[in-house]
């Protein structure tokens, strides 16, 4: 049985039946004739490179788009899902897994910058009983180097999860997993990415906030940046139009099982929220400028956050507030079972970068495939 990911990809930890494409199975949508649209031998190279990827790897589907200097391109590969012949869309829904990462970190920062809870607060004095908790800081949790366990690599949890992958769980069921286990490290000591440490943060919003994560969501991030098709859900409903996702995870060796109503509340404040190509073409941008969701100086805090001098950061690579920078991409991946997601903005050039794998069945080398498919993308925007 394959064990359960983290949510994140390596080319943003840092420190961490197919369908052939055809012209049945792939839908471009370059626009190559708009003024708005990217030069055309640009969209023409970074479709190849799609189509390519799909018939390499083998995922059922791809949607990607690219905002930069040339212009717009927006292309896709393969299905929506393995009993369909649609294509993906970007009006597609999808899950994104630990892009939900980078909202419960913009929640915390904003009430910080209001002046409702301090960075140098320890986790416990909001969230009791967690590893290290009398000590990590708010900072530390969300800059993942708190010490405190992952759930998600508990086996008990796994076997839960797996046994019945319907099944909601609460946030403090999920804390519950590594209460009372030994923290790792001492905090600030390295980086080691836990989706622990994002549930709590997500109590905290709830609780310095007086709303549910899903509402501070909507009104504090969602509807200022007209995000109408995003949504942290409640229970295991999906809107439609969306993506349907198969895994390989807790399956037997060589099998795959269709994931799409799994219930993603095991993610919560970690990895549960839907959304569109469309809706994380806003978040990429108001991410990587702070626009519409955080003041200049809280952005400036932000992107000051890497920490680089922490292991195993490089100088290329680091993760910081909720987010990760490789090569001056400020970025950040999302796996759910069935699902892989990107979202990423390069300040030199306000460059936006999105993408969504409806799989999140690793290449051979063990890359997932959606950042296969954005690291190809890049090469192809130098």
């Amino acid at each position: 049985m394959r064990r359960l990911p983290i949510f994140l990809a390596a080319t943003v930890v840092a420190l961490a039946s197919a369908c052939t494409s055809d012209d049945t199975t792939t839908s471009p949508t370059t626009g190559t004739e708009s003024p708005e649209s990217a030069e055309s031998a640009l969209a023409d190279r970074l479709q190849e490179t799609l189509d390519s990827l799909h018939g390499e790897i083998g995922f059922p589907g791809v949607v990607a788009r690219v905002i930069g200097p040339e212009g717009e391109w927006t292309g896709t590969a393969g299905v929506a899902g393995v009993d369909t012949q649609q294509p993906p869309t970007p009006e597609d829904h999808t899950r994104v897994g630990s892009l939900t990462k980078t909202m419960t970190a913009t929640a915390i920062l904003q009430l910080w910058e209001d002046g409702r809870l301090e960075l140098t607060d320890p986790i416990g004095k909001y969230v009791p009983g967690l590893p290290n908790g009398d000590i990590a800081t708010l900072e530390q949790v969300a800059t993942m180097t708190s010490g405190i366990p992952s759930y998600t690599f508990d086996e008990g949890f796994q076997q839960q999860l797996f046994a019945n992958p319907d099944a909601p769980w609460t946030p403090e069921q999920l804390l519950d997993v590594v209460r009372g286990d030994p923290p790792n490290f001492a905090p600030g000591e390295q980086f080691e990415y836990s989706n622990s440490n994002y549930v709590a943060l997500g109590l905290v919003v709830e609780q310095v906030s007086g709303q549910s994560l899903a509402d501070y969501f909507e009104e504090h991030l969602f509807a200022p940046l007209g995000m109408s098709e995003t949504s942290l859900p409640a229970d295991a409903a999906f809107p439609d139009p969306h993506l349907a996702g198969i895994t390989e995870q807790g399956q037997p060796e060589g099998e795959t099982a269709d994931a799409t109503n799994w219930n993603p509340s095991w993610g919560w404040a970690a990895g549960a929220v839907i959304s569109s190509i469309d809706d994380l073409q806003r978040w990429a941008k108001a991410l990587g400028t702070g626009e519409g969701i955080l003041n200049p100086e809280t952005q400036q805090y932000r992107l000051e956050s890497f920490n680089y001098d922490v292991p195993p950061a490089t100088p290329e690579r680091a993760y910081g507030f909720g987010w990760g920078i490789e090569n001056g991409w400020l970025e950040h991946t999302g796996e759910l079972p069935g699902y892989n997601t990107y979202a990423g903005y390069l300040p030199a050039s306000g460059t936006i970068l999105v993408a969504a794998v409806n799989s999140d069945i690793p290449a051979a080398d063990g890359t997932a495939p959606v950042t296969v498919v954005v690291n190809a993308l890049k090469e192809d925007l130098r």
